[in-house]
């Protein structure tokens, strides 16, 4: 019943790819053959730290390099430009809500070496504020760390990290402004001492919604917290 009814969907509103945003010849593929490869993981040069691409010669990007960071460490998976951006665009604020279950599967793939050595006991989505989550209609975040902790069967709450402060867009701000911006934005409402968290979002770029994410998930006990996101900027 349910596969007839997702075909009679599939008639109505087909499915699009996530890359190209053409239909998809196979409605139960995830994307085009010919666009799977196109998204630019980041290299293997990277930050030690926040996971952001860096040159050979250098350990650590300049964000993180003498700069306190709450989280232990984290990864990006695909560069933020081109068609990645205009891809997460459309499944952020324009309903291509299936767009997530192509990117938790790349996820899962290329951030598999890390989830599996981070050994998580739980994974956390980054919240949003509830207006905005009613405005938005889902949390783009929580759609990836669910389907990534069912690949991994890795408990995941959507309810232990919460928004309490509706903040401004982090896009147009500086950095004092950011830091200032994200003080008290969130909350812990569950024990977490002695455990690992892995934090899921989408888009990394100059790391102050991880780091205040990351600080009060220590201060609610958390031994170590690591973070996964779909993209990051560059240097």
């Amino acid at each position: 019943m349910r596969k007839k009814l997702q075909k009679f969907l599939n008639v109505i509103y087909p499915e699009r790819c996530p890359v190209c945003h053409r239909i998809l010849q196979d409605q139960d593929a995830l994307a085009c053959p010919e666009c799977r490869g196109v998204f630019l993981p980041v290299g293997v040069h990277y930050c030690l730290k926040c996971g952001k691409p860096v040159n050979p010669d250098e350990e650590y990007c300049r964000e993180c390099t003498g700069r306190k960071r709450y989280f232990d460490r984290g990864r990006g998976i695909f560069l933020y430009d081109g068609k990645l951006r205009r891809s997460v665009v459309r499944y952020k604020y324009y309903g291509c809500r299936r767009y997530g279950d192509y990117y938790a599967e790349e996820i899962c793939r290329l951030g598999r070496a890390e989830i599996l050595a981070w050994r998580p006991d739980v994974i956390i989505p980054v919240p949003l504020h509830k207006r905005k989550l009613r405005m938005r209609g889902f949390n783009q975040a929580a759609y990836l760390a669910y389907r990534i902790g069912e690949a991994f069967g890795i408990p995941v709450s959507g309810e232990i990290l919460l928004k309490i402060r509706n903040t401004r867009s982090q896009k147009k701000l500086s950095a004092m402004e950011r830091h200032k911006n994200l003080l008290d934005a969130f909350r812990v409402s569950a024990d977490l001492t002695g455990l690992t968290v892995l934090v899921i979002d989408d888009v990394y770029t100059t790391g102050g919604t991880m780091d205040a994410a990351a600080a009060c998930l220590k201060a609610g006990g958390a031994e170590r917290v690591f973070f996964i996101t779909l993209c990051t900027g560059r240097i």
